[in-house]
């Protein structure tokens, strides 16, 4: 196994720079997700990783060795695609074992690795069997244990269960977790998914036009934006407008707004939804910030809802369980409060 770094790391297609002086560490045996919105740079990060292409400057590092000019075959990645690239016409144990045949790998050993990679994704009845028989779960599994049989330094995973449907995906969420923690490796992947992302990372990096926003460990950087893109972009967020130079939501006779620890007079002040109530009356506990508000929509999810309000010329969201909620109606006058240690103040710049 091996840590990953990328320092400085930019490159160009055409005028288009889609990577701009990214940087980031994955040590050794951690678990690291690249999010961002289409276009950002992160599937292009991964594939730089890999080896796939070629950066224009900075450097890629794996374990103790420069690769950013290394071909591919040569960097002993492990790598898992989108949509699995399984070979329809080989059995389930031929396609985990194509790298082996590939290394030159002696039968004998080529069929106990195969043995062992069924087992740790739990498909030990299955070798015999065409991807087609499969399920998309199991396929999901089978290429996961293709990318991992060859004992990779490193893992690399493209949006890895963007196939699957919610129920499995949270299923094999956890599944693909136990599995890295079993082996230890290294791993990188890319999501769209938000919440994946909060829930195997060790570590996350958001991009955006090819640059690095933030990174950190998931919960840090949920709860401490350092850019309104990244609040917004992980989870949902409520931008207090009005919360900046102007004193239009400190104090008056709608709003009585807390200002957190770092509020420079200048910074936005960010809220996120789980941390708001809702009452019909104003609360009267020190310590709260509280607004005056509008029901615009309640919307059923479930065990959770949300409830989506006007005040001033701030849209909120709330969410919490569905029976926190008092009985509203659209058009209902109600006082929406939060700790003031919730509130997240980002700075201007």
């Amino acid at each position: 196994m091996a840590e990953v770094s990328v320092q400085n790391v930019t490159k160009k297609f055409g005028t288009l720079k889609a990577l701009d002086d990214v940087s980031m560490d994955f040590p050794d045996g951690g678990f690291f997700g690249l999010l961002g919105p289409s276009g950002s740079g992160k599937t292009t990060l991964l594939r730089a990783i890999a080896g796939f292409i070629f950066v224009d400057g900075g450097t890629i590092r794996i374990g103790e060795q420069s690769v950013e000019h290394v071909p591919v075959e040569k960097r002993d990645i492990g790598m898992m695609f989108q949509n699995y690239a399984l070979f329809p016409n080989m059995t389930v144990a031929d396609n985990i074992g194509f790298g082996l045949r590939v290394r030159k790998v002696g039968a004998a050993e080529e069929r106990r690795r195969i043995g062992e990679a069924l087992e740790l994704v739990q498909l030990a009845e299955h070798g015999q069997r065409k991807p087609h028989q499969l399920s998309g779960g199991q396929r999901q599994r089978v290429a996961l244990a293709r990318a991992i049989v060859t004992n990779p330094r490193v893992l690399l995973l493209d949006e890895p269960l963007s196939a699957l449907d919610k129920a499995l995906r949270v299923d094999m969420q956890i599944e693909l977790k136990r599995i890295q923690r079993e082996i230890g490796i290294t791993t990188i992947f890319v999501t769209h998914d938000q919440e994946e992302a909060l829930t195997l990372s060790d570590k996350i990096g958001i991009l955006k036009d090819g640059r690095m926003t933030q990174a950190g460990p998931p919960r840090d950087v949920y709860n401490a934006p350092n850019d309104i893109f990244s609040a917004t972009f992980l989870g949902d967020a409520n931008i207090l407008s009005g919360s900046g130079a102007t004193d239009d939501l400190r104090r008056n006779e709608e709003a009585d707004i807390r200002m957190p620890q770092g509020f420079d007079g200048k910074s936005t002040l960010v809220v996120r939804p789980e941390n708001m109530s809702i009452s019909l009356t104003k609360p009267d506990q020190e310590g709260l910030s509280k607004l005056k508000a509008t029901v615009v929509q309640r919307v059923f999810a479930g065990a959770m809802a949300t409830c989506i309000l006007q005040s001033g010329g701030n849209t909120i969201k709330v969410i919490a369980r569905d029976q926190e909620f008092p009985d509203l109606s659209e058009g209902a006058q109600v006082w929406v409060s939060w700790p003031q240690d919730k509130t997240i103040a980002i700075p201007a710049n």
